[in-house]
């Protein structure tokens, strides 16, 4: 039988769905899936979401009615948190209306196929009771968000753990990571459609029991660090907009308000976003650089700066450049930190798309790649770690920072320039992730940023300083290092996300081998 044509399981009163109703529903309950992150913060309404998914692919009769159910979820979800791309393909590097549209929507319906394939994994071999079905979803949930997160360099923009920055789930940031608490909360979710399908005492049972989890994590130990030092930073926003950022007539307004603010700062440490000098030194005035370096060189102040560095024959990096007297007798006079994780399309260009970069009118689109564990930048005994624009979307290599060895961070800045995606939900989204990573590694997250948001962080990702975005200006504050590791950080420093992959793995084949015996055992 044709999956596309073919009738639904029974609803919740016995009258059949057809596939177009419930591939509409799957749609809406993915849009407001991605309505449960920033802004709105919704941790309960992606847990919704999610049990309306599992009822109904609970309700399918076939793995492949399933599949189209989880794809049609997951194409709403992620078109409606990521839509914003559109701005920079569209406004800014100058595609098509219908071509950003199109890859796009592209983009979304490739990514959908992991949670279409969880979903059909999980009608083809869930267990008969509740229990099993709940932790087969919710490790294949896992499995999914891990797929999307990590292959072809990863896109976990709006992961399902984010929606839970500030609900009773946070609780377990420390111990299991974002994908832990996504994890965790499509097996409350399970767990939820369930109930709805569950006759008499039963449905309550299985819903006290989700209900019970979910405030659980409240109850676990989350105090993992301790302080150090403090520090009063200076973090400057230029806001330039991006079809400025590189125009020859606009760059030497801007860069002198840039420079300007940073020696004028006088904070023990001043930090310019991502390239906010968009010029390689030696493209400078002569004696700019030299100049900026001597101004942080014979005091007790220091800078962070993001801008380009590099050489034709070696290559340019995405880099930020650490300013300070220590650093004055570093090679070359600077601490250098070099982007790692660099991001398809605008700093290095896949294998077979040249034709598409080529479409766009994007500056230095090639990057070479920095290392994984880079070294801090040290400030008044404190030790920075710089990152890059979207590189703290991979809470598992900013926590490869604190695998063995005494260089932990005691402090992370982020320098980032999201003006390629305008005044969207992407700043809001952004921000949510920063305090993501707060809560994963309790560490406070310092954000310098070109249009927003430019924040600081406290260790618990509680924000305790603020600049309106789109907004020229400088935020000053003072940040309290901490250290000691959390359980994610010391887990997830030694030994990445092998372990939650390995675990769901064995936990799926445990299931596929049980669901196998059971059918040679079923004497029809």
């Amino acid at each position: 039988m044709n999956p596309l044509s073919a009738p639904s399981a029974a609803g919740a009163r016995g009258a059949p769905w057809p596939l177009w109703a419930d591939l509409l529903l799957m749609a809406a309950a993915g849009g407001l899936h991605a309505f449960a992150f920033a802004p709105h913060e919704a941790g309960w309404l992606q847990l919704a979401a999610v049990a309306w998914l599992a009822w109904r692919v609970g309700a399918a009769r076939t793995p492949a009615r399933a599949a189209w159910l989880g794809g049609s979820f997951s194409i709403a979800w992620l078109v409606g948190g990521t839509w914003w791309l559109f701005i920079s393909l569209h406004r800014y590097g100058g595609l098509p209306a219908w071509l950003a549209v199109a890859a796009i929507g592209l983009l979304c319906a490739f990514l959908s196929l992991y949670v279409a394939a969880a979903m059909a994994t999980w009608q083809r071999w869930r267990p008969g009771n509740p229990w099993g079905g709940a932790v087969l979803f919710a490790v294949l949930w896992l499995l999914a968000e891990l797929a999307r997160g990590v292959i072809f360099t990863g896109f976990p923009w709006v992961a399902a753990g984010y929606a839970h920055s500030d609900s009773a789930l946070a609780g377990l940031a420390p111990w299991l990571g974002v994908y832990g608490i996504g994890a965790v909360s499509a097996g409350l979710a399970a767990l939820a459609a369930a109930a709805l399908a569950a006759p008499g005492r039963t449905r309550w049972v299985l819903a006290g029991v989700a209900l019970a989890l979910w405030w659980l994590p409240t109850a676990l130990p989350r105090h993992f660090t301790e302080p150090t030092g403090t520090l009063s930073v200076a973090l400057l926003q230029g806001n330039v907009a991006q079809d400025e950022k590189f125009a020859p007539e606009r760059q030497p307004e801007d860069l002198v308000w840039t420079l300007r603010a940073m020696v004028e700062a006088r904070a023990d440490l001043v930090i310019a976003p991502e390239t906010a000098i968009p010029l390689l030194p030696s493209q400078l005035p002569e004696g700019l650089w030299d100049g900026l370096r001597a101004a942080f060189a014979d005091g007790e102040r220091a800078a962070l700066v993001g801008l380009p560095l590099g050489d034709p024959q070696a290559g340019y990096t995405n880099s930020v450049a650490g300013l300070s007297r220590e650093a004055a007798a570093a090679p070359g006079g600077v601490y250098r930190y070099d982007k790692h994780h660099l991001v398809p399309f605008g700093e290095f260009i896949p294998l077979g798309f040249r034709w598409f970069v080529d479409l766009m009118n994007m500056p230095l689109g090639d990057f070479n790649r920095g290392p994984l564990v880079a070294p801090s930048f040290a400030v008044k005994g404190e030790r920075v770690a710089p990152n890059i624009c979207y590189e703290d979307l991979f809470g598992e290599e900013l926590a490869a920072r604190y695998g063995a060895g005494g260089d932990a961070p005691t402090v992370l800045a982020n320098v980032s320039n999201i003006a390629w995606f305008g005044e969207s939900v992407a700043i809001d989204q952004h921000l949510q992730i920063s305090r993501m990573r707060s809560l994963e590694l309790q560490r406070p997250m310092i954000r310098a940023t070109n249009t927003g948001a430019t924040v600081i962080i406290d260790h618990r990702g509680k924000v305790t300083h603020w600049l309106a975005p789109h907004t020229r200006g400088v935020l000053e504050g003072t940040v309290q290092g901490r250290s000691g590791l959390t359980p994610f950080a010391w887990w997830a420093g030694r030994f990445g996300l092998w372990p939650p992959l390995g675990l769901a793995l064995a936990i799926v084949a445990l299931a596929v081998w049980r669901g196998r015996r059971s059918c040679e055992g079923d004497p029809a």
